[in-house]
């Protein structure tokens, strides 16, 4: 089970730049609120607590008939859709396509020289291509998804559809062209908190990931995250922190720092869990995906002696799956010491020691301590951070599961790109191509 160790973020640990258990109790009225918020599941958005309960069967349906037929799987989605099984394929199987088949390519850009090297590393007769969007209009993925779409006829590649289940244009082409397979998303259920379902599923079973183990594990987390009491609930906990040292201490950057080169895709998920859900009206604070060891040889002097605004969180893995000694070598020199130990202390010690070095400087920072990297746990930790994210939001007082400034991007891109009933931003863009022309040099 996942541990959240917090005492480096109290006063008693790191002294007046910490938070006081008196405020932590009286965020307890807000904390009521927003459980209950939760509990009554009345915002459409909290369907994603209800994946854990999912059948799987299709999905592992699909995922048997695509490791038979294919050499090659690939990816088009972007954000949740590309981020989610990112994370689930790094960290369950890494460098998998040096090792494993179906190689796995996921595209989640709209970058023609990327799109054109990863069409030169497959053979379209022997790919799946899993299209993941759930309106069917994200433009990046259905753009290229028209490209491969093309390219596909008189082909025997196929097409997963992933998307949802009723309405939207990726649905009404899936079903004109009797795609291969179709797989739902529930409608209820946003992007950012998708990963759980088959947008992530399918990809784990792929790449040879029980994907019941990853829901086990999320389950798991559910029930533990279901208490009200913040002091007994991780998630709680944990939002409730973060939100303290943003609105009481005006630490508003969340710098997560996973120790295990396995779990930086996770970072980055994070990073779009909590910026879109929570950055509205003026709130939220602001993530940034970071890696032990290697920043603390880029980033650390910046978290000890920069600006009081960070919270720092680390994930430290107990027990990495895998250990090379360091040979007794170069005796006479200043690294001998380090012949005898392994390198799986080596990276946990550094973990320990930073921890300890920005608590020593007063610096606020968390742990998340896991395990080992394996489904269940990577399903806890999957749902520890949607519901610490959802709770968080409630906490702030807005909803964390719309967007409606990326909407505003999106619109902006559609009337540049003409299409129908968006000839409004179409001219506003012009404008505003006009009203810059003299600010540049």
């Amino acid at each position: 089970m996942i541990e959240l160790d917090f005492a480096n973020m109290m006063t008693d640990i790191i002294g007046e730049n910490g938070l006081s258990e008196r405020q932590v109790e009286a965020l307890k009225p807000a904390a009521a609120k927003a459980h209950e918020e939760i509990a009554s599941r009345e915002k459409p958005g909290l369907a994603f607590m209800d994946l854990v309960k999912q059948d799987t069967s299709a999905i592992k349906d699909a995922a048997r008939e695509i490791r038979n037929d294919s050499e090659s799987f690939l990816i088009l989605g972007i954000g949740g859709s590309a981020l989610g099984p990112k994370t689930i394929l790094e960290a369950m199987s890494p460098m998998h396509n040096l090792r494993k088949t179906p190689r796995v390519f996921i595209y989640d850009n709209v970058d023609p020289v990327t799109f054109e090297n990863v069409l030169s590393l497959i053979d379209l007769d022997k790919t799946t291509v899993n299209v993941i969007t759930k309106s069917g209009s994200t433009a990046e993925t259905m753009s290229s998804f028209m490209v491969l779409y093309e390219k596909l006829k008189g082909r025997s590649g196929k097409v997963v559809a992933t998307t949802d289940p009723e309405k939207g244009y990726l649905r009404q082409i899936a079903e004109a062209d009797g795609f291969s397979k179709t797989l739902p998303i529930p409608p209820d259920v946003g992007g950012r908190y998708s990963v759980l379902c088959p947008v992530g599923l399918l990809l784990a079973e792929v790449a040879g990931v029980d994907c019941d183990e990853l829901l086990a594990g999320a389950a798991r987390m559910q029930e533990r995250c279901s208490d009200p009491e913040p002091w007994k609930n991780p998630a709680y906990l944990y939002g409730s922190m973060l939100y303290l040292m943003d609105k009481e201490e005006k630490r508003n950057i969340t710098v997560m720092v996973p120790y295990s080169d396995r779990l930086r895709p996770l970072a980055e998920w994070f990073c779009q869990l909590w910026s879109e859900s929570l950055g509205k009206l003026g709130m939220g604070s602001t993530p940034y995906p970071s890696i032990g060891a290697t920043d603390q040889h880029s980033q650390m002097q910046l978290w000890m002696e920069g600006p009081q605004d960070k919270v720092v969180t680390f994930i430290r893995v107990e027990d990495h799956g895998a250990d090379i000694t360091i040979p007794r070598v170069f005796k006479d020199t200043g690294v001998a010491y380090l012949g005898g130990h392994s390198l799986g202390e080596l990276f946990n010690a550094e973990e320990e020691a930073t921890e300890l070095a920005l608590a020593t400087a007063g610096r606020p920072n968390m742990t998340l301590k896991v395990p080992k990297v394996d489904a269940a746990h990577m399903g806890e930790l999957f749902y520890f951070f949607e519901i610490a994210t959802a709770y968080t939001g409630f906490l702030y007082g807005i909803n964390p599961f719309n967007q409606p400034s990326v909407e505003m991007s999106k619109n902006f891109t559609y009337g540049m790109m003409g299409r129908d009933g968006y000839e409004a931003q179409r001219e506003e863009v012009e404008k505003a191509r006009g009203r810059v022309t003299c600010w540049r040099l």
